[in-house]
């Protein structure tokens, strides 16, 4: 049905479906190298994390004795004289290091993440290798194609609508003129047996069909960082914030929860894992001057998402100010949260990592064989006018 509509009146007019091929055709050679490097870097940086850390030293906990109380590990010399302690991350498996974030300096936005053995208060600093350098430059070009951000960010989000056009355009050419099976069937695979230049044209044709929906995906989340008026436009649609409040924000009473009860930091870790009560990695954030709060963050073990967090927030008196639990939260607000994994395809852990990281190589590939598809067929046509003009003389 789609193809007989986009090739009404192509008998010697300029239909439809040729309009398509030539916005596919013309927006793919303005915008292909953006759109190289933009995927290249995405490729690389969809296993950063993993990368980054067979370049670093493994801190190794074995099982010895007890752990250390939490307030021991605190009130540690060594880790006190780091800076303020901000907040400490509890894993389920005993032989995984506790994970301390520590604002150095007050200029420092986030903490810096330190390793701790939880027997041996041993403590691995971060390390910075080469290998953090060439990742931050994937991200800068991923991000700003390593321009000044003023301009950079927006000249990436402009290609990445002309990706997504491309993406769509290329479906509806992906079918061919007379929609059946057989024809349609020969698009879900790659003619190994075939001359280069149709391996290449099923490598792009082939391939970009089975990549376009998570490449649709990554544009829809992307632009929220190359776009404001887009994110607010989102967010208007969505019917909620995105990049908003992510929940610990509840505002507290103070002078009718300050009763003169005061719980410690074991306390207040065994009242959280008291009301989430299941297995699975705690971070607490501890309480300060301005907010004498404890908030906590609890996912699952079997958690097939990464973003499926239980929120909590304690007093310091002891009373519990507030609970989120993920599942309860509404469609709309689950999907909100979870735009920057959906986009860097961390959302359901290694699993999408992959299916992410074949889509971004394919990406990468696609402004490759497309151009070489063009200048196949420029040469076809040059031999095609000089055999007429041989032709007719």
């Amino acid at each position: 049905m789609l193809g007989l509509f986009m090739d009404m009146g192509k008998k010697n007019t300029y239909g439809i479906r040729a309009f398509i091929n030539d916005v596919h055709l013309w927006l793919g050679l303005v915008s292909g190298i953006i759109i190289f490097l933009v995927c290249l870097s995405g490729t690389i940086l969809t296993f950063e994390k993993e990368i980054e850390q067979w370049f670093k030293q493994e801190l190794k906990v074995e099982v010895v004795g007890t752990k250390k109380s939490l307030s021991s590990l605190v009130n540690n010399p060594n880790i006190r004289s780091k800076g303020q302690l901000n907040s400490i991350t509890i894993p389920t498996d005993e032989a995984s290091p506790y994970k301390l974030s520590i604002k150095e300096n007050p200029e420092q936005r986030r903490g810096t993440t330190y390793e701790v053995n939880p027997y041996t208060a041993e403590i691995l600093a971060p390390q910075e290798t080469g290998m953090d350098k060439f990742m931050f430059g994937m991200f800068k070009m991923h991000r700003w194609l390593l321009m000044d951000i003023k301009w950079g960010r927006p000249i990436v989000g402009i290609a990445t609508i002309i990706f997504m056009i491309l993406a769509i355009s290329g479906i509806v050419l992906w079918f061919p003129k007379k929609v059946k099976w057989k024809t349609v069937k020969a698009g879900f695979k790659i003619k190994t047996n075939a001359n280069w230049k149709r391996i290449n044209h099923d490598l792009h044709n082939t391939l970009g069909f089975y990549a376009c929906i998570l490449i649709l995906i990554m544009g829809i989340t992307g632009l929220c960082w190359s776009f404001e008026g887009y994110r607010d436009g989102l967010s208007a649609i969505m019917g909620t914030r995105v990049f908003g409040n992510r929940g610990g924000g509840t505002e507290v009473d103070l002078e009718r929860l300050a009763n003169g009860k005061s719980i410690n930091l074991e306390e207040a870790i065994a009242l959280a894992n008291k009301e989430l009560n299941y297995h699975g990695e705690l971070t607490v954030s501890l309480p300060n001057e301005k907010n004498p709060v404890y908030s906590f963050r609890k996912i699952a073990d079997n958690s097939w998402s990464t973003v499926a967090q239980d929120r909590l927030q304690i007093h310091e008196s002891g009373e519990v100010v507030s609970k989120e639990i993920y599942a309860d939260k509404p469609l709309n607000v689950k999907i909100a949260s979870a735009i920057k994994p959906i986009h860097t395809g961390t959302i359901y852990g290694r699993f999408s990592k992959w299916l992410y990281f074949l889509a971004c190589l394919i990406g990468t590939s696609l402004p490759i064989t497309g151009t070489i598809i063009y200048i196949n067929k420029l040469k076809k046509k040059s031999k095609r006018r000089k055999k007429n003009k041989l032709a007719t003389t």
